[in-house]
């Protein structure tokens, strides 16, 4: 079986976020999967098997198994068209845990398809403003047990140093922390945080932009935007929302090409 390393939303190696691509050639179970997505030890392993009308695909954490991943999806449709398993013009399209998504060429970049999850104001404990080290302005919480923090300014998004002990007391498979971008270049910015599964701070995630996306059209008052995700690796995410849609747009960089022998 064919497995690849992507950089996913970015254009350069060894930046953006790194995921797994296994392309399967029989369905294999979830045990032997989660050891793969464990031996890969990456934020993210992509799981794909062919269908009639399109792939199956799952997501590993080294962890658990997730219902919806960003950056593996985009490295996922990368591979697929960039080692010729499909046609360029081809629409790829994903049977996954959230439904239906689909990713598109467009110019140099791929465009996918998510569901939006918007977020709902929420109540927060003392674990949290430990975890992130701030009181922030505003918490919210989203269908898929993402927590979204908007803080004041860009600094205090690059700066913080989670208590990543205290994080894991707070019940959510993620947090977003994100503030309006200090620069003209981006118009938010945000990091993401997910120790519960097994990935204290994940590079550049596209499922917290379906949340992202929709937070900052209420905020800002328009419906497409440039994100840049600030990690230490960085990642930059086109962002468009469409009703109950969002489009993400990013790039993907092939790293590794390998097989796996067991």
């Amino acid at each position: 079986m064919k497995i690849y390393q992507v950089d996913a939303f970015t254009n350069q190696p060894f930046a953006g976020n790194p995921a797994a691509v296994c392309i399967l050639t029989e369905q294999r179970d979830e045990k032997w999967m989660q050891n793969v997505a464990k031996e890969m030890n990456l934020s993210e392993t992509a799981f794909l098997y062919k269908q009639e009308d399109g792939y199956n695909l799952r997501w590993f954490t080294p962890a658990v198994e997730v219902d919806l991943c960003g950056h593996a999806t985009l490295a996922s449709a990368h591979i697929l068209w960039g080692k010729g398993y499909l046609d360029k013009n081809t629409t790829a399209r994903f049977h996954t845990r959230s439904g239906l998504l689909t990713a598109e060429i467009n110019g140099d970049w791929i465009q996918l398809n998510f569901p939006v999850q918007e977020e709902k104001e929420t109540e927060y404990s003392v674990e949290l403003i430990k975890g992130i080290g701030i009181k922030p302005k505003y918490v919210g919480k989203s269908r898929i047990n993402y927590y979204i923090a908007e803080v004041e300014s860009e600094e205090i998004v690059r700066n913080l140093k989670p208590d990543f002990s205290s994080l894991l007391k707070v019940p959510f498979h993620g947090l977003i922390v994100t503030s309006v971008s200090s620069s003209k270049e981006y118009d938010f910015v945000s990091r993401f945080f997910a120790p519960a599964l097994g990935v204290d701070e994940d590079p550049v995630t596209g499922s917290a932009h379906c949340t992202l996306g929709p937070f900052w059209q209420k905020r800002l008052n328009k419906d497409k935007f440039i994100a840049y995700q600030a990690s230490s690796r960085g990642g930059i995410v086109k962002v468009q929302v469409c009703n109950d849609r969002v489009l993400l747009g990013g790039q993907a960089v092939t790293v590794l090409d390998g097989e796996l022998l067991n």
